[in-house]
């Protein structure tokens, strides 16, 4: 068994070496799958690898790079500019002429704007490099239209507690510190903990697993122990990490629980660990329509102001934008039936294939008029307050309810109007 370097952390030594050691993504490595195919073949195109933390997406990118024999360059798009990508690009047209791929890995893609964007574009084009990007943001928002186009993007799983196990058990077994030192734990409740705290993140659970080692005088591992290694991990804010979605969670739950006073400071805290402020709006937006719907309407038209405004203005003073749209979000009433109202539907819409009434379809031709397309279909706006009782779901589903407001805000309007025109619906 090769021997590895110990004093590097105990995800790094743990990484893949082949692709019989990765665990998880099956959907991408598995037969005829994209990442299956480039590995076998051993010819890779560009990619945006877009996933939560600790998915895998650096460990595969370095499987391409070794089975596919490619002069590899790995950079992050935190510390590294454009001087460093035209290094990689001059290397990979040198290396083009003599046949060889080159690829430049570029970790947190979305960190870097437009003009650092635009400067692969043209090389990514010709094949002198070909580029693998690393986003934990959605790359519709953060990786340009041009470069999306000349990519292909692919959504890595959340890692399950099944591949989480198995990837503990493979560290317990392979890695060379932990089986000299004879690490074990205490019962199978503290693994199963380990395993339930990493929320789908390798990384994080192999950090964890080394800081809880640490704290053992003979290598067992017990509740205590774990209990500590998590509470040293919470002292710190990895924007790309665990502190990242445990902030957010606890900023956007105290949004959800009208408590101003938790928002603004759990908002606080992100801005001074060196959180994206732009994440900050965007997901306000989303919270806004979730959250507070048509109880507060103006709640959603506020928060897209603030995250242009924040994307125009940028911290220091977008923090005053943050918290004001934080303050009033918190705030406001609180209604999710529109979002309840589209779960429902989708999964109406998913499970069943019901024929769309003939009088709700269009009827360009003779031909749909002749087979009752339209025919019978009546104008609301022909009838008294523009309302005429009509059937407009397919007849299987006729009276379901997606969308139920509450009595909260501005929604409660609503469903006195929609209790008005549909009284067997909305009692």
């Amino acid at each position: 068994m090769e021997k590895k370097d110990t004093f590097s952390p105990l995800a790094d030594r743990c990484r893949p070496r082949t692709i019989e050691e990765f665990i998880g993504q099956e959907h991408l490595l598995s037969e005829h799958r994209v990442l299956k195919t480039i590995i076998d073949k051993g010819a890779a195109f560009s990619l945006i690898l877009w996933g939560d933390p600790g998915s895998g997406k650096t460990t595969l990118a370095r499987l391409i790079a070794s089975y596919c024999m490619m002069d590899s360059h790995f950079l992050s798009a935190i510390s590294a500019g454009v001087a460093d990508v035209r290094k990689v690009i001059e290397k990979g047209k040198k290396n083009r002429a003599k046949g060889i791929q080159t690829l430049l890995f570029l970790d947190e893609i979305h960190r870097f704007n437009k003009a650092q964007q635009d400067s692969v574009l043209g090389s990514v084009e010709s094949g002198d490099i070909i580029l693998i990007g690393a986003t934990t943001e959605n790359p519709s928002f953060n990786v340009i239209s041009p470069l999306l186009s000349r990519t292909r993007v692919l959504k890595l799983s959340r890692l399950s507690e099944d591949n989480l196990s198995r990837i503990l058990e493979q560290a317990l077994a392979r890695d060379e510190l932990l089986r000299e030192s004879g690490v074990r734990f205490s019962n199978d409740d503290v693994k199963e903990k380990l395993v339930a705290i990493a929320n789908g993140d390798a990384r994080r659970m192999l950090n964890i697993l080394e800081t809880a080692f640490t704290l053992t005088p003979d290598g067992l591992i017990t509740g205590d122990h774990l209990e500590e290694a998590v509470r040293n991990s919470m002292l710190y804010y990895d924007r790309a990490g665990d502190r990242h979605y445990d902030t957010i969670s606890a900023f956007i739950k105290s949004l959800r629980g009208s408590d101003p006073d938790a928002a603004v400071y759990y908002l606080a805290r992100m801005i001074l660990s060196g959180e994206d402020p732009v994440f900050i709006a965007r997901r306000m937006v989303i919270f806004a329509s979730e959250d507070i719907g048509n109880a507060a309407p103006n709640a959603i038209t506020l928060a897209v102001s603030a995250m242009t405004a924040t994307q125009n203005i940028g911290l220091p003073e977008a923090r005053i934008i943050l918290s004001q749209c934080a303050t009033y979000l918190a705030s406001a009433p609180k209604s999710n039936a529109s979002y309840m109202a589209i779960e429902n539907a989708m999964t109406a819409a998913k499970d069943f294939n019901y024929e769309i009434p003939l009088h709700l379809r269009n009827a360009p031709t003779d031909l749909m008029k002749k087979l009752g397309y339209h025919k019978g279909y009546r104008y609301p706006h022909d009838y008294d307050r523009h309302f005429v009782m009509e059937d407009y779901l397919p007849e299987e589903i006729r009276g379901e309810v997606f969308y139920d407001p509450t009595v909260e805000g501005s929604e409660k309007a609503i469903r006195e109007r929609l209790k008005s025109l549909w009284p067997e619906r909305y009692k």
